[in-house]
């Protein structure tokens, strides 16, 4: 059996900071710390090497018992992660503030617990941790309870009932919220914008959801956010810009007025601001959308924001917009620049990074080389694309990667690999049922372009390609593959 990599992973996930406060914890304790000397050894090393770490203990008792102490080791470091972040979320202070609850009814402390609850209760109440407030309630019933056996009846129980039912309703009404988002998302990750009549369906049926459409359904900010978010997310799969900015600016003006809330839901705020971005390059309003890079990377080091993944987010969010702005301005050599910097801070987020977002990168990559003329560097990056084995996500991006690489192999002038490419390419797209009109004219010309080698039946053939490329892309449902790659700017240049 292969050797469990898990602890390797967990180690090379911490910080300066939170390896020293795993030391000063384990200097706290007393008897053998060969689990010391395990973390040590393990995080000096770049692969973990099973063999290394036995040879590195050869003849020690402990090593006979490697596992077992691998998962003492791995355990002793999430206690430790749990008691450094303690203070740093209000989730895990609330789950604090219950557990010291309970401790102090235990030893019928009530008067302490009622205080205890008191704090807590405005915290869940301000935060919107509906949950928590739920199992604050039960213990201010069960408070209740004892203070009855006490002779004391000044507790309003009937207010007590209705704040249970209101908080059911929110606890409710926001998970409801989150399926419907979890919908759209998927039908976003899977497929990309909605150019099937399958995915458009579903996106339809979301949008005539009476919590999506309705007025005031949203029982509190987190889930307004929530709606408006699906809201956008919705216009922006079915490529209407104008509508999806109007919604994402309404979470960020909801999430801008309650500074609580923003650095508790910091990764739909930086997401947000992704879209918006998005939005803003499409209507060409570049100034605004460079502001918002800005602002996005301004974030890094605020409460909320200054957690690793959150900081990856920013990174990757902030990197992709800032490559976008570059393309679609044209200005490829700062374009390279900034594309050279991104490659440096990829390294800094390695494993932190999701499939999805990795792809997208090497996808910008390619293109701001393409737009700068050099096409080696281009196709290199592209291939990093084209050879992943992933067959579920973002086919639409697999599927534009594809047509993009027909482009670079003819600037290439590997007119003989792309008789076979084309072939494949038309396969590919057949058998991921997204052979649509608009592909299927790309797929066409190509073939018609490698088969005339004189410059005047090659330009008859590229001006045939764009007139018929500008009447495809009139229509609202081809037009994101001009997202990917303005096929109708490089055609019009072949012809030029």
């Amino acid at each position: 059996m292969k050797p469990s990599n898990e602890l390797f992973d967990l180690i090379k996930t911490l910080s300066k900071s939170e390896k020293r406060f795993f030391k000063l914890q384990s200097a706290l304790q007393s008897g053998d710390k060969n689990y010391v000397r395990l973390f040590d050894t393990i995080d000096k090393m770049e692969e973990y090497d099973e063999e290394q770490v036995k040879k590195a203990f050869k003849g020690e008792k402990f090593i006979k018992h490697l596992p077992s102490e691998k998962n003492h080791l791995y355990k002793l470091i999430l206690k430790a992660l749990r008691s450094y972040y303690s203070d740093t979320s209000v989730s895990s202070i609330l789950k604090q503030e219950i557990k010291n609850i309970e401790i102090l009814y235990n030893k019928s402390l009530f008067d302490e617990c009622n205080k205890f609850l008191a704090r807590a209760k405005k915290m869940a109440v301000k935060y919107e941790k509906f949950y928590y407030h739920f199992e604050l309630i039960n213990w201010e019933k069960t408070l209740l309870e004892e203070a009855f056996e006490d002779g004391q009846f000044t507790m309003d129980i009937d207010g007590l009932i209705e704040e249970e039912k209101l908080v059911i309703d929110q606890l409710r009404n926001l998970a409801e919220y989150h399926v419907l988002y979890s919908k759209i998302n998927y039908v976003f990750r899977s497929g990309g914008y909605a150019r099937t009549e399958e995915n458009r369906a579903i996106i339809d049926e979301i949008v005539n959801h009476q919590l999506i459409k309705g007025k005031n359904t949203a029982l509190s900010k987190r889930a307004a956010t929530i709606c408006y978010y699906t809201q956008g997310f919705c216009n922006l799969a079915n490529g209407d810009y104008d509508t999806a900015l109007v919604k994402f600016r309404r979470v960020k003006a909801i999430l801008d007025d309650a500074d609580h809330l923003r650095s508790d839901l910091s990764k739909r705020y930086v997401r947000t601001i992704a879209n918006m971005i998005t939005c803003l390059l499409h209507k060409q309003e570049f100034e605004e959308a460079r502001q918002l890079i800005v602002l996005m990377r301004s974030f890094k080091d605020e409460d909320g924001f200054n957690y690793r993944d959150v900081q990856a987010s920013i990174f990757k969010n902030a990197g992709l917009a800032e490559l976008e702005l570059y393309h679609h301005k044209d200005d490829f050599e700062n374009g390279v620049d900034a594309a050279e910097e991104i490659m440096k801070g990829l390294a800094t987020f390695e494993g932190k990074l999701q499939k999805e977002h990795e792809l997208n990168f090497f996808y910008q990559f390619a293109y701001i080389y393409f737009g700068a003329g050099q096409f080696n560097k281009a196709l290199s990056w592209l291939n990093k694309v084209l050879n992943d084995n992933e067959n579920t996500l973002r086919q639409d991006l697999y599927s534009y990667a594809r047509l993009f690489n027909l482009v670079i192999h003819y600037e290439l002038g590997n007119y003989d690999l792309l008789e076979y490419t084309i072939k494949s390419t038309s396969r590919y797209l057949q058998k991921r049922e997204r052979d649509f009109p608009m592909e299927k004219v790309i797929i066409d010309n190509f073939k018609k372009i490698i088969k005339n080698q004189s410059a005047a039946d090659r330009k008859k053939h590229f001006t045939a390609f764009y007139k018929e490329l500008e009447v495809l892309k009139s229509e609202p449902e081809n037009e994101i593959v001009f997202k990917y790659f303005d096929f109708c700017t490089w055609v019009k240049g072949k012809i030029q």
